[in-house]
This record gives structure tokens, C-alpha cells and sequence, in this order.
């Protein structure tokens, strides 16, 4: 059996980045290093880079999440960029997407350990949700799957005028041009790709950032959120 890797101390960036927030931080990497591998969130191998690679790279998308917005963070697993980004932006109001219960488990943990009340846990996959969650300004994702597949996941869940915000890395251009046919059925109206984290993260951090206008998904899931939206009504007077 491999002994498990060590967690190294926290960057000075990182007293920066989380601010009256960084014992909370500190909590959330070691909770990652030790529970996060041995209920296999994590890998053992990523221990050693917990900060820069993961909890900073996360961190830093808060640089163009808006004020005060809802977001969603599809396909949460440990709480990635979910937690970094709740830590670091109290203004807004997140919920933790994921389907599979022992990931629920941990992040309800994690965000009652760290006394995260703008956050909530929600067990499901982003399609089986649809219709039965309030829209919201904001989708993140990270490492969840290539962009056509998650834009198919999480644009739908957006409200008119929203933004899915997903963190990629070297194959984000590529994957923009491969998408764009995709994301043009889904209702998007404008794509870019940011760089953030100057001075906290190097290499810089990649978001694909995917507006949507008027129809968040498309006529066709347009169609779908009204269906379930009437099923509930229905629910709701029985």
C-alpha cells in the first residue's frame, strides 16, 4: 500500500486569495488530502499540488463570476471549483451539483464544517434537474467532460442572459472550435476564452466562458423546462 503523500503548507498567495478565509482553506485541503483520497475524491498523487493546482486554480474564477449571482457548479465531485469559489465570494449563492452520493456526502461535510451557508448540495445530473431548480446567472464546471457534452449539461440550467464559466486547460481553444456548431443550437450567443489569476497561479487559468441569449439550451430544452415546470404545478395543487 502506497503511504498516503504529504500535504505541503499553504502558499503566501493563498493568505492572499482567501483572506479571513484561509484557516477555512487550510481545513478544506486537509480534509481533501486525507478523507478527499481515502473515500477516492481525490488521487493520493495530487496531494503534493493541492494548492496551486486545484484550490487556487479554483479560487481565481471568482475574477469574472458577476455580483451577487446564482451559480450552479455541475458535476461538483470534491468541490471543485464549488468551495474555493464559496470561500472566497460570500456574495454569492451556490449550489453543488453532483450525482453520486458518497461526493454528496463529503461536500455537505465539507460545507457544514466550514460553516458555508451560501452553499447547497444537491444530489442529481444536471439533466434530470431541469425545470425543477430556479435558473441561475452562472454555471461552473471543472474536469467534468469535453465542452459540446458539458455545454448540453449546463447551458440549459442557465437563466436568459447567462454564462456557463468552465475552467479548462490547454485544449480549450480546440475544443471551442469543435463546439461551436453545439453551443449555436444551444442557444449561445458569444464565446470567449479568459485568463485569470495573474500573480496568484502559473500558468494562468483557463475559462471558456458561453453566453447564452434569450433561449438558455435551446427551443428544444425549452420545451422541456416548460413541460416540467407544468408537472410540478401539477404536483404542487395535489
Amino acid at each position: 500500500m502506497t503511504e498516503a503523500a504529504e500535504l505541503p503548507p499553504a502558499p503566501e498567495e493563498a493568505r492572499t486569495v482567501f483572506g479571513e478565509y484561509f484557516p477555512e482553506a487550510v481545513r478544506y485541503a486537509e480534509l481533501l488530502a486525507d478523507v478527499g483520497v481515502k473515500r477516492g475524491l481525490i488521487g493520493p498523487r495530487e496531494v503534493p499540488r493541492l494548492w496551486e493546482r486545484h484550490l487556487l486554480n479554483c479560487a481565481v474564477l471568482s475574477e469574472v463570476v458577476p455580483d451577487g449571482v446564482m451559480v450552479c457548479d455541475v458535476g461538483s465531485g470534491a468541490g471543485l471549483p464549488g468551495i474555493p469559489l464559496a470561500l472566497v465570494r460570500r456574495d454569492l449563492k451556490i449550489t453543488l451539483l453532483e450525482p453520486l452520493l458518497r461526493r454528496t456526502n463529503f461536500l455537505q461535510e465539507v460545507v457544514e464544517l466550514l460553516g458555508l451557508d451560501h452553499v447547497t448540495v444537491a444530489r442529481g445530473r444536471a439533466e434530470e434537474v431541469l425545470g425543477k431548480v430556479q435558473p441561475v446567472h452562472v454555471v461552473t464546471a471543472r474536469a467534468v467532460a469535453p465542452l459540446d457534452r458539458l455545454a448540453g449539461w449546463g447551458v440549459p440550467l442557465l437563466r436568459p442572459y447567462g454564462e456557463m464559466l468552465a475552467l479548462k486547460g490547454e485544449t480549450a481553444e480546440d475544443e471551442l472550435k469543435s463546439a461551436r456548431a453545439a453551443l449555436g443550437k444551444l442557444g449561445v450567443v458569444d464565446t470567449s476564452i479568459l485568463k485569470v489569476g495573474e500573480g496568484v497561479v502559473e500558468p494562468l487559468a483557463t475559462v471558456v466562458r458561453v453566453e447564452v441569449g434569450e433561449s438558455p439550451g435551446g427551443v428544444r430544452f425549452a420545451a422541456k423546462r416548460a413541460k416540467a415546470a407544468r408537472t410540478g404545478r401539477t404536483r404542487r395543487r395535489r
